[in-house]
């Protein structure tokens, strides 16, 4: 993984589908299982997507938590 990845989650919109405009970082839980499940889209959108999905799984939101505060 890339820490810039973990900035880019704070930054970088949703640019497509019911949540466009959301930061990666805000989607709701639900959408990110939704992908996990029928897939994650190509290039850096689905690489932040399995990430998001897997902080917000595995409960470690929080961690984003010192970036927010910097952003």
């Amino acid at each position: 993984m890339n820490p810039e990845d973990l900035r880019l989650l704070l930054t970088y919109e949703m640019p497509f589908g019911k949540h466009k405009g959301t930061f990666i970082a805000d989607l709701p839980g639900n959408y990110l299982n939704w992908f996990a499940r029928k897939g994650f889209p190509p290039g850096v959108i689905g690489r932040l997507l399995q990430l998001m999905h897997e902080i917000d799984h595995n409960g470690l939101t929080y961690l984003l938590d010192p970036l927010r505060a910097r952003a």
